[in-house]
């Protein structure tokens, strides 16, 4: 043993003898996960990674943790660090000052998502922080451990030695356990709207080349696999006056995760302001066997506050004609953003029983978001949607929404319009995540529901404010109108990934079905790859309280498979991840009231589906399936139709064409 190790293994041990009660964990209720903290040595061996001479090994006591799942590792040691302007980095050097166990329960209703009552009990663990030296900062970190997850955030308390919040960084990292597969969402930059596809790669393949460190990020939720010991996944959870975090891999040869929060619009140099007080967002991390066990999660909602709302009545998820996407085609099939060629579009909504229609782009005046341009009249065309029972949703760019909120909102709701879709964010700095709160809260005061697209990743806020029905910020369906970036690769890799975050609004829905070979990306009239019966399957698999119905009117006449798309609720009692793997196939099912709706996709490989149907109720069910027909590998928008009485003992099986699906309904049979 070198002269090196040696004296590292001797600090190791005699900081262990002199710390060791100072290591404190929690379980989960379950007793499957556990996610300690520890205050002990974390030796730095610089940048040299065992080439030339190696540094003298320098020794701090840190603030670390680290998770178990099942008494395997998932995360080793790793530290909670942050670097506060003109000050050395806070979680280095401290000590113990108290260690408060606790447990709750989150018991609450939610308006839309994966789940109408969520009943969620875990164990928590607080510590108070204080370093060994001047000027003696103090720091808090809480964990909490859910079945099924783990969370924890620091806050840096009132204290004379720290007067004002500027946060220049986050050093807090994740050291997986393994070289893990990870389903990736690499960013150029930090101007995004999650918008790309999620790339498989070992963790190890994201390093950042010596000397670049941060050029290359990832954005949340991230999803990994360990080999031999589970699925998990890292995202965040109320944000509330901070900026988004990102992840990077320092590219020093280990397979460590760093945080790296998104920097000011304002102030690169500065992430984060404001005063003391200052808690962080929860940094969450998902554990289970299997990926579609991960689906089934509400943690992400439980970890942020309770609803600022008390009078939710005028708050309703539904179904939504859109007249963007299929290029504003009136009957004749030719582009008129008029208002006689809206009103087609919520007839239709009227006649299909959906709740809402959208306007998008091109009805504002320029500059000026209280205004018309007098192409589409929004209050006549709110007036007359009302006569059909249907509501109306407009768009607006968010600078105008920033400039204009105080006067535009209480205009909207004077109009009556339902809800508003705001678009083009584009980043998560902290000015812009406060943009979203203040939205929330102000749409809320005048009874407007909020979508958000060009956005951020969502993460909870939806609780504390159930007016907010929908966030993008993935590759959606859009994409086919530019280019082949959407696709059944795509399809399948998003219910394990982006959707891990909760709402996700896709806008499915089309009808002009064709094969890989067939496809053409066109504005007007735009087609899809996949067999119609893969988009159905949609309805069931992605979680969307405000849901697309995105192709023109027409295009659902006479269609058989429509009745599907129709009977599809858009908020759920409860949701079971049945089977998958990420970006080939997966199969989930939900629950609203006594019927349970069924959605199965695969990638563009063929596949034959045995499901069992153990999710169900007692008693018997029809099932109504609408199937790939046995053509549909030539002919995609074949769909095969037909009924069958099961029960919780019976099995599905089903044939699945390359870029096919798979929908059902389940009826209580009378």
């Amino acid at each position: 043993m070198s002269e090196v190790d040696t004296m590292r293994t001797t600090l190791i041990a005699l900081f262990a003898a002199s710390t060791l009660l100072a290591q404190t964990e929690i379980s989960s209720p379950d007793g499957n996960l556990k996610i300690s903290l520890t205050v002990s040595p974390l030796l730095d061996t610089g940048n040299g990674g065992g080439r030339g001479r190696e540094p003298a090994p320098a020794t701090h006591s840190r603030i670390a943790y680290s998770v178990n799942f099942r008494g395997k590792a998932v995360i080793e040691p790793s530290p909670i660090e942050i670097d506060l302007d003109g000050a050395r980095p806070l979680g280095q050097d401290v000590r113990i000052v108290k260690s408060t166990p606790s447990s709750g329960d989150e018991n609450y209703h939610l308006i839309a998502g994966r789940a109408s009552d969520v009943h969620e009990h875990y164990n928590a663990l607080a510590l108070d922080l204080e370093e060994t030296g001047y000027p003696n900062r103090r720091l808090q970190v809480e964990a909490r451990a859910f079945n099924g997850a783990v969370a924890f955030r620091w806050t840096v308390p009132d204290q004379p030695s720290v007067r004002d919040f500027r946060l220049r960084g986050e050093a807090t990292e994740f050291r997986m356990a393994k070289d893990a597969t990870a389903y990736a969402l690499e960013l150029p930059n930090f101007l995004t709207m999650y918008e790309s596809e999620f790339l498989k790669l070992p963790v190890s393949a994201f390093a950042n080349p010596s000397g670049t460190a941060g050029t290359r990020i990832v954005g949340l939720p991230l999803l990994m696999e360990l080999p031999g010991v589970g699925w998990t996944a890292i995202t965040e959870a109320d944000m509330r006056g901070n900026a988004a975090m990102y992840l990077m891999n320092p590219g020093d040869g280990r397979t460590r995760l760093r945080a790296v929060i998104s920097p000011s619009s304002v102030d690169p140099e500065i992430r984060v302001i404001g005063s003391v007080p200052h808690r962080s967002a929860w940094r969450v991390i998902l554990v289970a066997d299997e990926p579609a066990q991960l689906l089934e999660s509400n943690v992400i909602t439980s970890l942020n506050p309770p609803s600022q709302i008390q009078d939710t009545s005028w708050i309703r998820p539904g179904k939504s004609s859109w007249d963007w996407w299929s290029g504003s085609l009136d009957p004749e099939g030719k582009p008129a953003f008029t208002t006689d060629n809206m009103k087609t579009y919520v007839d239709f909504s009227a006649k299909s029983g959906f709740e809402y229609m959208l306007v998008d782009a091109g009805w504002s005046a320029p500059g000026d978001i209280t205004k018309m341009n007098g192409r589409v009249d929004i209050p006549a065309l709110v007036a007359y949607a009302k006569t059909k029972n249907v509501r109306v949703w407009i768009w607006c760019h968010w600078t105008g929404i920033d400039a204009q909120m105080q006067e535009a909102f209480p205009l909207y709701e004077q109009w009556g319009v339902a809800g508003v879709k705001i678009d083009f964010m584009s980043r998560d700095d902290q000015r812009m995540i406060d943009f979203y709160y203040r939205v929330a809260e102000n749409a809320a005061r005048h009874h407007l529901m909020v979508d958000f697209h060009g956005a951020t990743k969502p993460t909870g806020m939806e609780r504390t404010w159930p007016n907010v029905m929908g966030y993008e910020a993935v590759l959606g369906m859009e994409q086919s109108k530019f280019n082949a970036r959407d696709n059944p690769d795509n399809h399948t890799m998003l219910p394990f990934t982006r959707m891990l975050g909760g709402m996700m609004d896709y806008t499915p829905g089309s009808f002009e079905n064709v094969t890989r070979d067939n496809f053409a990306p066109r504005s007007a009239h735009p087609m899809t790859m996949g067999t119609r019966a893969h988009q159905l399957a949609m309805y069931a698999i992605y979680e969307a309280p405000f849901q697309m119905v995105s192709d023109y009117p027409h295009a659902y006449e006479d269609q058989p498979a429509f009745d599907f798309i129709k009977a599809a609720p858009t908020a759920w009692d409860e949701t079971r991840g049945i089977d998958g793997l990420p970006g080939e196939y997966v199969t989930v099912a939900r629950r609203k009231g006594s019927e349970w709706f069924l959605g199965s996709m695969t990638n563009w490989t063929p596949r034959e589906l045995n499901i069992p149907l153990t999710f169900l109720g007692a008693g018997k069910y029809t099932a109504i399936i609408y199937a790939d027909a046995s053509d549909a590998d030539r002919y995609p928008k074949n769909v095969s139709i037909r009924r069958q009485t099961v029960d919780r003992n019976s099995n599905l099986k089903a044939k699945l064409a390359p870029g096919g699906g798979l929908a059902v309904r389940f009826v209580p049979a009378q």
